[in-house]
This record gives structure tokens, C-alpha cells and sequence, in this order.
């Protein structure tokens, strides 16, 4: 018996064109195609006449992968369909999943596929010309709570943001207090705002406006929305994030201040006003607006403890050139420390989590690295 597998391909948002040949090649190598029949039609074409064609109906993605199990089981090379890419609110994480779960010898292969944010990106212009991120308003397995927190920082960090599953029948105001958190947040009414409805299909609409005309009633559950930040503009029908090429200094000139610290200090400036209590010492407020901006988590406010002055100390040390060291047992915090400002302070981080000595330390002493560290 062949090895069994399931491939989860990704045959993008519609069109024919937009399918990868990649994707081609595994619908026609499978013995069965698993997913919802709507997406059938884009692959018909591409299949063998004895390939068997597994509708298990929408939202029934469990059921879905499930069945993709028990036939590659019985020996069956199985493609398994989504929209988009696969990997983006599709199938991959949950094959994934479940292979751990059942433990499954199953060979899981995954295929990208071009997602609807790009397609919908193209038809737009270049909105994602620079930092991203993609959202979805659907809370059928995610808290409004969560997603709202995710909203909040995104609009505060300055992110283009991709709007997916923006609205249903039964969800119709999350948009719109999306569209409330962006301008809270000091994203400018002007901001351009595009959207596309099926995009790469026969049905495909696309629309360009800003933030504040914005309507969410002309949205529904097959549009995609991309909210551009503060540099962001339209020109010609084009909807358009610079990456910086035209912005940037020559070589022998060196900027007092750059765009990414503005945005910085815009946002600590937001942080602050939401801040409950407004007398907090400044060096512990110096630290807490750092942890808020890197978190995005309001409750750090209450969690987080410096001693008294303990900021204020270390950043004299740090002034005075007496700090040459700084050692910490995380990594992230090792890597996060910018390394322009160390080499111009003349300071050294250390990190002993990964060292050999550490590993044996732990090991003969029985400790944690960190202590062995």
C-alpha cells in the first residue's frame, strides 16, 4: 500500500488563474478531494473523471478532516480544499491538530495558495506595501474581548490591517466598532479604506474610500477590508502604503528623527491618556508604557512592579557609562534590546539559558537553567 498522505492545498480566491501549479499537480495526483462543493467548480477542470469529490457542507470543518483521516487510512492520497491559502483561517491548522490528535502515521503535506488579502491588495493598488496584519472579526471560536484587544493594538501600532469574515447575518456591529476603535486609536479619518467583494470572481467588486465614509452596511461575509496606516494615501483610483524608498535621507545626511519614531511616540502618547492612574511616578510610567506598547495589554498597569527609583538608578548607571553588563534568562529579551544603542553605550547582554556550561550545571545539580545560568 502507497504511503498514506493528505495534502491541503489552498486554490486561492477564485479564478483559475490565481490557482498555483503546485495546487494543479496535487488535485490531479488525488484519488479523493475533500471540502465544501462551492469550490469544487474552480478545480473540475483539473481532475481525473474517476476522482472522487467529497462535499461535507459548510462549517463542518471538523466532519471535514475527519473523513480526510479515514480515507487516507484506507490507503487513499487525499486533497483537502480551502479557499484562499489554507494556512489562513483554512484547513492546515486543524489536519495539523488532528493528526496529533489521532496520533496518525498520515504524511501531512500543505500547499499555500494566494489569499484573499492579496488578491484583494492587487486589484487595489499596493496598500500592503509595509507592516501588516490580518484580523478577523468572526467569534464563533475567539471572544469578542480578544479580538477587540487585537483591534485596539493593531490601530495603536500603526499596522495596514486585512478585515476577514467582517460580517454575517448574525454579526453586524463588530464592524462598525471597528471603525470606532481605528479613529479612537488616532488613526486619521482620511485614511484610505479599500474593499473588494469576490475577489477574482465573476461577481468581484472593488471600492476605495477612507475611514470616516467608510459604511460598513455595504460589506458582506465575502468582502475583504484593508485599513491603511498613518503614511498611507490614494492616488489615481490607487490605494497605496510606501515602504520609505522616497522618504529616505542620503547617505551622508543622518536624520534627527525618523517616521517609525514618531509612530512610537504617537502611540506612547494613546497608552498614556487610556492610562487609569495619572500620578504614577515617571520612571515606574517610563517602564509600564514600555511593557503596555510591547504586550498591547492594558492589564500590565496592574501587574507590573519596579522598586522604588529602580528605573530611575539604572538609567543614571546607564548615563554615568558605569552599566557595562546586562544580564538577563530570557532570550527574546536579549534579542529585543536594539543593538545600535548598545554598541554607542558601550554595553554587553548576556544570556546564559543556551550555554553548554549552564545545560550540565542544571542537569548535575538539578536546578533550572535558569539558575544554573
Amino acid at each position: 500500500m502507497k504511503q498514506p498522505k493528505i495534502i491541503v492545498a489552498g486554490i486561492g480566491p477564485g479564478s483559475e488563474q490565481d490557482i498555483t501549479p503546485a495546487v494543479l499537480e496535487a488535485v490531479r495526483e488525488a484519488d479523493v478531494v475533500v471540502g465544501y462543493k462551492y469550490y469544487f467548480r474552480f478545480i473540475q477542470p483539473y481532475l481525473h473523471p474517476e476522482t472522487e469529490c467529497i462535499d461535507t457542507g459548510m462549517k463542518r470543518e471538523r466532519t471535514r478532516a475527519e473523513q480526510a483521516f479515514e480515507l487516507a487510512e484506507q490507503g487513499k492520497t487525499v486533497c483537502v480544499i480551502s479557499s484562499g491559502d489554507a494556512g489562513i483561517y483554512g484547513m492546515t491548522p486543524l489536519i495539523y491538530e488532528m493528526k496529533r490528535e489521532r496520533n496518525s502515521n498520515v504524511e501531512v503535506i500543505a500547499l499555500p495558495g494566494i489569499s484573499a488579502f492579496q488578491k484583494a491588495a492587487s486589484l487595489l493598488g499596493a496598500p500592503v506595501g509595509h507592516d501588516f496584519c490580518l484580523i478577523s472579526l468572526s467569534d464563533l471560536m475567539t471572544p469578542w474581548e480578544r479580538i477587540e484587544r487585537r483591534i485596539r493594538a493593531a490601530a495603536m501600532a500603526d499596522f495596514v490591517t486585512a478585515v476577514y469574515n467582517p460580517k454575517s447575518e448574525g454579526r453586524y456591529w463588530q464592524l462598525y466598532r471597528l471603525k470606532e476603535l481605528f479613529l479612537a486609536e488616532g488613526r486619521a479619518p482620511e485614511t484610505p479604506v479599500g474593499y473588494v467583494r469576490q475577489a477574482g470572481r465573476d461577481e468581484q467588486e472593488v471600492h476605495l474610500t477612507t475611514l470616516a465614509d467608510f459604511n460598513p452596511e455595504e460589506v458582506d461575509m465575502f468582502t475583504v477590508i484593508l485599513i491603511g496606516n498613518s503614511q498611507s494615501y490614494a492616488w489615481n483610483g490607487k490605494f497605496i502604503t510606501p515602504r520609505g524608498y522616497y522618504n529616505r535621507p542620503d547617505k551622508d545626511e543622518q536624520p534627527t528623527k525618523g517616521i517609525g519614531q514618531d509612530i512610537m511616540i504617537q502611540s506612547f502618547r494613546t497608552i498614556e491618556s487610556e492610562l487609569k492612574n495619572k500620578n504614577i511616578p515617571l520612571d515606574h510610567k517610563w517602564a509600564l508604557l514600555h511593557a503596555i506598547h510591547t504586550t498591547a495589554d492594558f492589564e500590565m498597569e496592574k501587574l507590573l512592579y519596579t522598586d522604588q527609583g529602580a528605573v530611575e538608578k539604572l538609567y543614571q548607571k546607564i548615563a554615568d557609562g558605569r552599566l557595562k553588563t546586562i544580564v538577563t534568562d530570557v532570550t527574546m529579551a536579549a534579542a529585543g534590546i536594539r543593538k545600535g544603542a548598545l554598541e554607542r553605550m558601550g554595553i554587553g547582554v548576556k544570556c546564559y539559558l543556551g550555554d553548554e556550561r549552564a545545560a550540565a550545571l542544571a542537569k548535575e545539580k538539578g536546578i533550572t537553567r535558569t539558575q544554573a545560568g
